[in-house]
């Protein structure tokens, strides 16, 4: 597909990386990252404007758009020491839904099959459905498991009368076989929905839900080495899905369905540094950034922070060595 470059606003990469086009894949076939827009909100159940995420994840950020990112933390530079593309947004149909799942799917199939990894920036979380679809069909149906930060399940079966929306993915992709009910790992859950009909049917695929509750008693620490010992589990790959809802909406007001009594930002940024670190991740989504509800673009800039902790920790893993937190700074 022809470069698109932006649906809303300018046509800026991910904080100056080079921009490609998917329909050259000679000028990007040395990637290692390939970062993808879907600016789609026709799947929300309340309050909509995810389209415009994309573009304040690009941008938001106070330092130069110059392609650069030194980590503190890990010492390594998510967007030079991989090699990092951005291909632009998705040009996706807003009263379309199916049209839209069908060519966000093609896209990060597209990506995946060069053994890159697609980075796709949403939108609602309806692209879900489309991003590990296309992943499983570059690794194989049931070969890549999914870790899923969010508030909320995702599991109904239908909403407004449609299959397709931001409240159903999970349930659509262990159906389709693209990702298996056991290798499903749910973190951050908590609130109001769904109800028991639907977790009844989230227990008899396998799925595991790690519920504020129990992530609380336990540390979010143990729950997140026990989920990672099931995901690597008979599984050739990992597809990291983040919803910002999972934070506290006073740390991340910018959403459609926010829900107090969730993680912090800290803890969603040393999460994703985790998962990046220690698993095979070969697929990345951050989703429902909501620019018209931010507010000091605080959303905004913690999305764009977790794309960056995942790239650096991406880049960290290559080298083959353990990374120790408690080093001093200046000693890494």
């Amino acid at each position: 597909m022809t470069r698109y470059g932006a649906m809303y606003g300018p046509d800026i990469t991910f904080l100056g990386v080079p921009p490609c086009d998917l329909d050259e894949p000679a000028a990007w076939a040395d990637a290692d990252v390939v970062i993808l827009g879907a600016p789609f909100d026709g799947g929300t159940s309340h309050r909509p404007g995810t389209r415009f995420g994309p573009s304040a994840m690009r941008q938001a950020c106070y330092l130069p758009h110059d392609g650069s990112r030194p980590s503190l933390a890990l010492r390594t530079d998510g967007l030079k020491d991989i090699k990092v593309y951005d291909a632009g947004d998705v040009e996706c149909f807003s009263g379309d839904i199916e049209k839209s799942v069908r060519v966000i799917e093609a896209a990060v199939a597209t990506i995946a099959g060069t053994g890159a990894i697609p980075v796709v920036l949403g939108g609602d979380h309806t692209i879900a459905l489309p991003d590990v679809t296309g992943v499983a069909r570059a690794h194989g149906f049931g070969r890549v498991s999914v870790v899923h930060f969010d508030a909320h399940a995702d599991t109904g079966d239908t909403e407004f009368g449609s299959l397709l929306g931001h409240g159903q993915p999970m349930r659509r992709l262990i159906e389709s076989g693209a990702a298996r009910g056991d290798r499903f790992l749910q973190i951050g859950l908590r609130g109001y929905w769904p109800g028991p009909e639907t977790l009844d049917w989230m227990a008899a695929q396998g799925m595991r839900a790690y519920e504020m509750s129990e992530i609380v008693a336990r540390g979010l620490d143990a729950c997140l080495t026990e989920a990672f010992a099931t995901a690597v589990d008979d599984c050739d790959g990992v597809f990291l899905s983040v919803d910002v809802d999972v934070v506290d909406p006073g740390m991340a007001p910018g959403t459609g369905t926010p829900e107090p009594g969730g993680l912090t930002s800290r803890q969603l940024l040393d999460a994703v540094r985790r998962v990046c670190l220690e698993l095979p991740v070969v697929g990345v989504d951050v989703v429902e950034v909501s620019p018209p509800y931010d507010h000091a673009e605080v959303t905004a800039f913690l999305a764009n922070r977790v794309v960056l902790e995942a790239l650096s920790a991406i880049a960290y893993r290559r080298r083959g060595v353990v990374w120790d937190p408690a080093r001093p700074l200046l000693d890494r």
